[in-house]
């Protein structure tokens, strides 16, 4: 592409998540099953002008909140900065107040200036609801690009959701969830300890879509986030530790780091350097073998996940799925999971590790076959997947086994014929 001047225009990379049949064919082409981890990984994640056009988004959003708070802020969250972010995701903002002093505030030389100032609410709850209704009105009505406002009051974190057209997202805007950005801070410290964290929790969370075990409607199915703690709470667990303990990583914490919020120990060390790792030298293949290996065997009718302690607990609890919140430990964060979504994972997760384990779907096939294999096997949507999501009538589920020995038979096909 050129422009008008002869200059060639800067390239831009895609701002979608890529189709998930082409996401197939790619990764068949890969050499080895690490490749195709790393593949998934490059193709999905957020791109630097899309993480820059976010930014730009919240800038725009503080411009009109400063209406009314002049020296508050907006900041993304979640995934837009926690290092796990895939193309598509939504966009997390935190509508900050708690720098707002008046010293900064820029008067007039001559006349009057006028200042808001929040009246006396019943409790901070309560305050943070009519900030988020000032703002969603004045969004809805004066935001370039910003349609669709939906105000979710009444939430256990209130919040106001809308798209932004321009740049396609869709946003979540929040004025009171502080321990949700120390849980981003912390996933981002974690996704630079080891560069395989990053990639078997994209690779997870890609398998999980494809098989409907996660969906972008509320329900009772596993989320992202829970699914991220649950990788990181199985490399936690490995012989060889490949990622601490959030108690390691508070013991090691300065004082600088110090964080209680709401009575919460919400500490942990910020220098990276500081965290001495272990040497474990698994390959990416291994990792997601046994992940599907540990989760399908995982006693969830008895125990309870924590990263914080970085082993199995009593369950507090009677839920299907309990994960314990790494800030906040008396909130289950799969309290919304039930017990058929659970059993629909751990059937999908024994069914992966199966297939890794054959070398008729662990292996590339001959020459240029067309086949899928490996990583890419494992992500083609079982025929009654989308059942669990969609609702409606229930098909009748084909036996595992049935389906693994269908899609061997279609491999064999493709090979040829000894002479």
């Amino acid at each position: 592409m050129e422009q008008s001047n002869g200059q060639s225009a800067p390239y831009c990379q895609p701002q979608t998540a890529i189709p998930i049949n082409t996401l197939i064919q790619t990764l068949s082409g890969e050499e080895n099953i690490d490749q195709q981890i790393v593949s998934l990984k490059d193709k999905n994640q957020l791109t630097e002008e899309n993480i820059r056009l976010r930014y730009l988004v919240c800038s725009l959003l503080r411009d009109v909140a400063a209406a009314y708070f002049p020296e508050c802020t907006i900041r993304p969250f979640g995934s837009t900065v926690n290092g796990f972010g895939k193309l598509g995701c939504d966009l997390d903002m935190f509508l900050d107040l708690d720098g707002i002093s008046g010293r900064n505030i820029k008067k007039p030389k001559a006349g009057l200036s006028l200042e808001y100032q929040m009246k006396r609410a019943v409790s901070e709850r309560a305050a943070t609801q009519s900030i988020l209704t000032v703002i969603g009105e004045c969004v809805d009505q004066f935001g370039p690009g910003c349609v669709g406002m939906q105000k979710i009051l009444n939430a256990r974190c209130p919040l106001v959701r809308f798209a932004h057209q321009p740049s396609g997202f869709q946003c979540d805007l929040t004025a009171n969830n502080r321990v949700a950005m120390k849980s981003s801070e912390l996933l981002y410290l974690y996704a630079g300890l080891d560069k395989r964290v990053r990639c078997l929790v994209f690779t997870v969370r890609c398998w999980a879509r494809a098989h409907s075990l996660t969906s972008s409607i509320p329900g009772a199915w596993i989320t992202n986030f829970s699914l991220t703690v649950m990788v990181l709470f199985f490399l936690q667990r490995r012989s060889t530790p490949i990622l601490p303990t959030l108690d390691h990583l508070r013991d090691i914490a300065g004082p600088m780091d110090k964080s209680v919020i709401e009575g919460n120990d919400c500490t942990f060390v910020s220098d990276i350097s500081k965290v001495r790792l272990q040497v474990n030298t698994e390959t990416l293949e291994q990792l997601l073998r046994e992940f599907f290996e540990f989760y399908g065997t995982f006693a969830f009718n008895r125990m309870s996940i924590n990263i914080r302690k970085g082993k199995e607990q009593n369950k507090p609890e009677v839920a299907p799925l309990h994960i314990q919140n790494p800030f906040e430990p008396a909130l289950n964060v799969s309290k919304n999971v039930n017990g058929t979504q659970l059993e629909r994972f751990v059937t999908q997760c024994r069914e992966s590790s199966w297939l890794l384990q054959q070398s008729e779907t662990s292996l590339p096939g001959p020459g240029n076959s067309p086949a899928a294999w490996g990583l890419a096997a494992l992500l083609q949507p079982s025929a009654t997947g989308a059942a669990g999501v969609k609702g409606g009538k229930k098909k009748k589920r084909e036996p595992a086994s049935a389906r693994i020995k269908s899609l061997l038979e279609s491999l064999k096909k493709d090979q040829p014929k000894k002479s």
